[in-house]
């Protein structure tokens, strides 16, 4: 494995390394469930992910807000009324989010011979509650949507982390759960980049658009990550 040259890991944060698809499930259930019908956690996801995709895709907007209004269009494509009020805290829910079990130890490790970055889809407001949950964990930057007013899989992110950076192209590893997101822009501009395939009831993509493109390598957790690292950087 040729990651000698690797001198930075730049993560996607939800999804890779905060459990989003629980914490949305937990959030979302109860605003589909007031009239008695229920929906199944599969379906929520595949809608959560083409409208989030959709929004992002739009006009600028901050990531509260596309939170919010994914929720009320899904409510609205089942039928379901959410209110203003009850998309706005969806949103506020994100804060309250937990990281995968294997996270935190899996960033230490890491940290003792890699720089750590962070390319997130999110309001820098937001992911500074969720970067207390990460407090043990050292972060060389933070690249987010509301700093590049952008959000992935746009380029400019990646080229910002890039900019920031400091080590060449070829010394920077992407590791992400979203093909659509993070895998493609990072086979784009010649990243090296490892798909996080968490596992999830919607496989491949979890709570993110289905995307095709193909990893440079493919881990299932963030501790199989550190051990590939570990094994081909020795």
């Amino acid at each position: 494995m040729p990651f000698e040259s690797i001198r930075l890991i730049t993560f996607d944060c939800y999804g890779t390394l905060i459990d989003w698809e629980n914490g949305m499930l937990a959030a979302l259930r109860p605003l589909l469930s007031k009239d008695g019908r229920r929906v199944s956690d599969l379906k929520i996801l595949e809608l959560y992910g083409e409208i989030e995709a959709e929004l992002e895709a739009g006009p600028y907007q901050a990531y509260r807000k596309v939170l919010a209004q994914a929720a009320r269009e899904i409510g609205r494509r089942l039928g379901t009324e959410i209110s203003v009020e009850e998309g706005s805290a969806f949103a506020e829910s994100l804060t309250r989010w937990q990281p995968f079990i294997d996270t935190i130890p899996a960033l230490q490790c890491l940290a003792r011979r890699f720089r750590l970055g962070i390319i997130s889809n999110v309001d820098d407001d937001l992911f500074a509650e969720t970067r207390k949950k990460l407090a043990t964990v050292e972060f060389d930057f933070v690249v987010t949507a509301q700093q590049m007013r952008s959000y992935k899989p746009s380029h400019k992110n990646f080229e910002e982390a890039i900019r920031r950076s400091g080590p060449s192209k070829d010394q920077i590893l992407h590791a992400g759960q979203s093909l659509y997101h993070d895998i493609a822009p990072a086979n784009a501009l010649g990243i090296q980049n490892v798909w996080v395939n968490r596992p999830s009831i919607r496989p491949g993509s979890g709570a993110a658009r289905p995307g095709t493109a193909t990893p440079d390598y493919e881990v299932h957790s963030l501790a199989e990550l550190s051990a590939l690292l570990s094994a081909g950087s020795a």
